[in-house]
């Protein structure tokens, strides 16, 4: 009789080897596939990684450039082209941004302070092509290159023009503001003694005109004219501090019914003087029975102070302002400023109602008047224009909604 069969355990290696697997290129190429198939799951992890750290470069608000060892770009973000289209272009050098003048500058350039393992916070301005100037924050940190034992840079740009823009019209108005309680406190010391000069100056010409035996001296004969000179003088001098209380007075920001030629009254009567010093001739023509603007009394004093401020400077010697208003029948009232002075270019003008942008020499003006003006005029939702030839004069305009009955 046959032996009953007997089941022999045969582990993994006896199994490869009797197949003949430990020896034949079909187990080679079993761990080539298993070893394919682990490339591949990590190159889908680092392409999700590299994804993810595009989008999140992307997304950064800042411009980002990334520098090699040897300063030149090598990575930039979408935000850079707008800000330096030619100087962040890869396989720049860090020069052509930072310090164009010079071959390297690497107390100051903050690029190559970052390649040197410094960490840098600096300010930097640029100037446009058609002349405005930016303002920009940049930081640069050391970028640590384990595998080539060099250090790159990764530089943040901040674009801050308009934060900068903020930070000088504070100043201006924190400036205009100081002015503003200096000369309220001076106008009232000026104004008491005012009132005492042309009280007594009256009663003493009450007095003379009382006394008959005071108008029959010859020796008095021009006493009388000399004392209503004193009172008109004083009077008018009174009404100059009172227009210079108004405009130094703090606006609020309320809005109202304003009379415009008012206002024109009170600002012509704190620059006759200067006009008159200057050989210059003011010619007015405000049209009677003008409807009220809605607007804030304050800053209409402001706009129209710095349109008439502007036409003196642009006159050299002797000349001529024009100042006119009108009811237009667009519901607007409407009031023209034309100057006899030296005119804008076709090539500027676009430009005059810029922050900082001036033509007058560097001390004399920040920039700011023409774009303080713009942005208080519509606030008060009018217009402003402008036409101006050169050697000719400048007229500007400005339309202010009238009150609505």
């Amino acid at each position: 009789m046959d032996k009953p069969a007997v089941r022999t355990r045969i582990d993994e290696s006896t199994l490869e080897r009797l197949l003949g697997l430990d020896s034949s290129k079909i187990g080679f190429y079993a761990e080539v596939k298993q070893k394919i198939h682990e490339l591949e799951a990590a190159n889908l992890g680092l392409r999700s990684k590299s994804y993810e750290l595009q989008a999140v470069f992307d997304s950064i608000a800042d411009g980002v450039v990334v520098y090699d060892h040897n300063g030149l770009v090598q990575h930039r973000n979408h935000v850079c082209p707008s800000m330096f289209p030619q100087e962040t272009l890869a396989g720049r050098h860090c020069r052509d941004l930072f310090h164009p003048e010079t071959a390297s500058s690497p107390g100051h350039c903050p690029v190559e302070r970052a390649l040197a393992g410094e960490r840098v916070e600096i300010s930097m301005t640029s100037h446009t092509n058609s002349g405005k100037i930016r303002y920009f924050d940049v930081t640069a940190t050391p970028i640590e290159d384990v595998h080539a034992g060099r250090s790159r840079a990764l530089v943040f740009l901040r674009d801050v023009t308009e934060k900068r823009r903020h930070e000088f019209q504070l100043m201006q108005t924190e400036k205009m503001s100081s002015i503003g309680v200096l000369a309220a406190g001076v106008a009232h010391e000026i104004n008491n003694p005012l009132t005492s000069v042309a009280g007594y100056a009256e009663a003493l010409l009450r007095r003379f005109r009382d006394e008959e035996s005071l108008t029959r001296d010859p020796r008095l004969e021009d006493f009388s004219r000399y004392l209503q000179v004193i009172i008109r003088e004083s009077y008018r001098c009174k009404g100059i501090i009172d227009c210079l209380l108004s405009f130094s007075r703090k606006s609020d920001g309320s809005t109202g019914s304003v009379d415009i030629n008012q206002i024109l009254h009170e600002i012509l009567e704190l620059v006759r003087h200067k006009s008159r010093y200057d050989k210059i001739e003011i010619r007015t023509d405000l049209q009677d029975d003008l409807p009220t603007v809605i607007g804030d009394p304050g800053g209409l004093r402001q706009v129209f102070m710095n349109l008439l401020l502007n036409a003196h400077q642009a006159i050299t010697g002797s000349g001529s302002i024009e100042i006119s208003s009108r009811h237009n029948d667009g519901n607007t009232v409407s009031v023209r400023i034309s100057d006899s002075g030296c005119g804008i270019s076709k090539e500027t003008i676009d430009q005059i109602w810029d922050p900082f942008f001036t033509t007058k020499d560097p001390g004399e003006g920040l920039g700011l008047g023409l774009a303080v003006t713009y942005n208080i005029v519509k606030r008060h939702g009018g217009e402003i224009s402008v036409e101006s030839t050169i050697d000719k004069g400048t007229t500007f305009t400005v339309r202010i909604p009238v009150c609505q009955k």
